[in-house]
């Protein structure tokens, strides 16, 4: 079965080849996937190259949020007879609504780079998290309009807490 991954605004076709080979957008990769130590975090070899990843369930129910190499990422995965009937249905996916950056991981605040009001872009840095000895720049999943602004540098938070809200 395939799966349509959508990454950000970006989507891929991904099938499941084998317990440690998929195939992205028709390229084959050598994969090795673990959670550790029942964490949200996971260990992930691709090609023999090593990377870790803070995922966490988003504000949508099917939605997830991935902290991949200091960039926090939105991500949702639909299996392709799932897209098809979504589809048929003429439902696609809402971009609307607002956005709450939340933490992806308990950490101290290093600094908020916007203030309530500010206009973003895709892209633009929102705030700079250390946790675990990495500073993380957690950036605006889309354009929008800084409506609440909930942390200051300093600030100690938790996992899930929330930070900034975009309209």
């Amino acid at each position: 079965m395939k799966y349509i991954t959508t990454i950000d605004e970006t989507q891929y076709e991904v099938e499941i080849l084998s317990p440690r080979q998929v195939s992205i957008n028709g390229t084959v990769y050598e994969v090795d996937f673990k959670s550790v130590s029942g964490q949200p975090i996971y260990s992930l070899l691709v090609d023999g190259k090593s990377y870790q990843a803070h995922v966490y369930s988003g504000e949508e129910d099917d939605e997830l949020q991935v902290l991949l190499r200091g960039v926090l990422h939105s991500a949702k995965v639909e299996d392709e007879r799932e897209k098809r009937l979504r589809a048929a249905a003429g439902g696609g996916s809402a971009d609307g609504g607002e956005f709450v950056l939340k933490a992806p991981m308990p950490g101290l605040i290093v600094k908020v780079a916007v203030n309530e009001g500010d206009e973003v872009k895709k892209g633009d840095v929102l705030v700079i998290l250390e946790s675990m000895k990495m500073q993380n720049e957690l950036k605006s999943p889309r354009d929008g309009k800084v409506s609440r602004v909930q942390v200051k540098a300093g600030d100690s938070v938790e996992q899930r807490t929330n930070m900034v809200s975009i309209e």
